[in-house]
């Protein structure tokens, strides 16, 4: 299974807000994001993952309608969002009632859920914020149902106000890829199976060093994923 795993894209933000700049570093954003889309089908993936904060804030209707119609220009590829802390889903979000494209599959609820895709054999778990912290370490407690599938965990967290990471434990939890968001500096904690994806872009003068996407292959037998 050919995937793509990013995160923290932070669509909204707009960088140095006043600057003479801070305009044209929020459309880059954008212009990135849909780049990341043309690279996919270009390069046939069957998977795109997007491991929490697509958003800034709180997405309007008409930003949801955007991305929308970037996902289905490749309808041949699957989509799995969840959200972030930044655009959790509050009891008024948009993303609650938007219907998306039938190549999308958005982990909404505020626990761990899976969705299985039986053509590529794979199940990929995760779950929403609902709130801008969550505390409870939730991803330490869970392990894949399916042994002979692929098995991926969409987690967006790591720190003490936002599901704590044991990275011990996630390692042993059976998982064949686990795709991390919310640290903003791209890192592999194990090779071809544990990643934070960082920043698509930098969103402020902090988020120094590589900015950009993990691409890969797994099966039951092996993984290959290296950074874009």
């Amino acid at each position: 299974m050919k995937f793509i795993h990013i995160a923290d894209v932070h669509l909204g933000v707009v960088p140095d807000a006043g600057k003479s700049w801070s305009e044209k570093r929020a459309a880059d954003i954008w212009t990135t994001f849909t780049e990341v889309f043309a690279v996919a089908k270009k390069i046939k993936v069957d998977m795109v993952l997007i491991a929490g904060d697509l958003f800034h804030r709180q997405p309007l209707i008409r930003e949801l309608r955007e991305i929308n119609y970037i996902f289905e220009q490749v309808p041949e590829i699957q989509v799995v969002i969840v959200a972030g802390n930044h655009d959790f889903l509050s009891v008024a979000s948009n993303y609650r009632t938007f219907s998306f494209a039938k190549n999308v599959v958005f982990l909404k609820k505020n626990e761990i859920e899976s969705v299985y895709f039986p053509e590529l054999n794979t199940e990929v778990y995760g779950m929403s914020y609902w709130h801008r912290e969550e505390t409870s370490d939730v991803y330490d407690h869970i392990t894949p149902k399916r042994q002979d599938a692929i098995n991926i965990l969409l987690a967006h967290g790591g720190d003490a106000k936002h599901i704590p990471i044991d990275r011990k434990k996630l390692l042993l939890s059976g998982f064949d890829y686990i795709a991390l968001g919310h640290i903003h500096r791209p890192e592999m904690i194990e090779p071809d199976r544990m990643a934070y994806a960082g920043a698509l872009e930098p969103i402020d003068s902090n988020d120094t060093g590589e900015h950009g996407f993990w691409g890969g292959e797994i099966t039951k037998a092996f993984g290959q994923v290296q950074f874009c």
